[in-house]
């Protein structure tokens, strides 16, 4: 297993900047996940690493030395892509044999290799087996394998679940994470689903046009995010405009007690949906009607109309319709509040 570190990072292609000088530290053994939306600059990152492309500047080290002097298949870091890549002529027992082939392996060692790994990724009796008989799941199975057989020090992962259906998706994770653990093997992840983000990263890297925007742990980017740009990567939040003066904050809805903070004037107040709760009407003093309402199975979500703002809520509890007079408690569980795009 190896720390990675990425110094000063950058790439274009045909004069269009795609990584802007970006800087990143994983420890040996870590889930890092790349989070954002397409075009911003993971998926290169993940092909520099493996050295697949090559970058305008920068540097990249495994356990502090660098490797871009280092040909692809001496870097020891390998991509399971989402389409699997697999050898549709070979079986699945050739398919994982396959590098250990290239680096000319000892037949019985390569046997014992792949058959410990089939039993790893529990797929025994799946040998002879082509990938055109496998699941999506088996199939990608047998590209980690693949990729395990030859002791990789870092495992990429580019979006490998985003073909699978909601249920395989769920196993999938829950059979990478595991499998991780076990081998303690350092893993970058890259997706734009925040939800699968949140689940299996000890880190997570949200990118933005080509720029580390924040690269913290799950907890922090949900409840304490820098800027309204992070925030509102993790799922949609309420801000209201206002001002503190003597340890409230005002708005023109309510006010929130914010003892220890200074005054100031022209922020926002950053609202959890889940921190926004609705009961019957008058039974808190801040009144308004619910103006829209999506049903999600376990969680329904409100937008509720006060004044001359809509406030969104989640709730486990779904018997509230369109048109609902109620009342609304807000009570933040972590005081997030911006002023120039900055946090305080």
């Amino acid at each position: 297993m190896a720390s990675v570190k990425i110094v000063n990072l950058t790439k274009s292609f045909n004069n269009v900047n795609v990584l802007n000088s970006i800087n990143l530290d994983i420890n040996q053994g870590e889930f890092i996940t790349l989070l954002g939306k397409s075009g911003c600059g993971k998926s290169t990152t993940l092909k520099l690493i493996a050295g697949l492309i090559s970058p305008d500047k920068g540097d990249i080290l495994f356990d502090e030395n660098s490797i871009l002097n280092q040909k692809t298949q001496e870097r020891q870091a390998v991509i399971v892509f989402q389409d699997y890549s697999l050898f549709p002529h070979m079986n699945v027992f050739e398919n994982i044999e396959f590098g250990l082939k290239m680096k000319k392996i000892e037949k019985k060692i390569r046997q014992k290799k792949v058959m410990e790994l089939l039993e790893l990724v529990k797929l025994d009796g799946f040998e002879k087996k082509f990938p055109s008989e496998l699941s999506g799941g088996q199939k990608q199975r047998v590209a980690i394998a693949r990729t395990l057989a030859v002791n990789p020090k870092v495992l990429l992962l580019d979006e490998p679940f985003s073909s699978l259906d909601i249920n395989l998706r769920n196993e999938m994770r829950a059979f990478i994470l595991e499998l991780q653990k076990k081998l303690n093997i350092t893993t970058i992840l890259v997706t734009h689903d925040k939800e699968e983000a949140l689940m299996m990263s000890d880190k997570i890297a949200v990118m933005v046009d080509g720029n580390i925007a924040q690269f913290d742990s799950p907890m922090n980017l949900y409840e304490k995010p820098i800027s309204k740009d992070i925030a509102n990567v993790f799922g949609q939040r309420n801000y209201l405009k206002g001002r503190i003066k003597n340890g409230i904050f005002i708005s023109d809805i309510f006010d929130i007690e914010l003892k220890g903070h200074e005054n100031i004037d022209n922020i926002e107040l950053m609202i959890s949906r889940e921190d926004v709760k609705i009961h019957n009407k008058k039974t808190y003093g801040l009144e308004g009607i619910i103006s829209k309402k999506t049903y999600a199975g376990d969680t329904t979500y409100y937008e509720i109309d006060v004044k001359t703002k809509t406030i969104i809520s989640s709730s486990s509890e779904s018997f509230y319709n369109i048109g609902d007079e109620v009342s609304i408690d807000i009570k933040p569980k972590n005081i997030i509040y911006f002023k120039n795009n900055l946090k305080k």
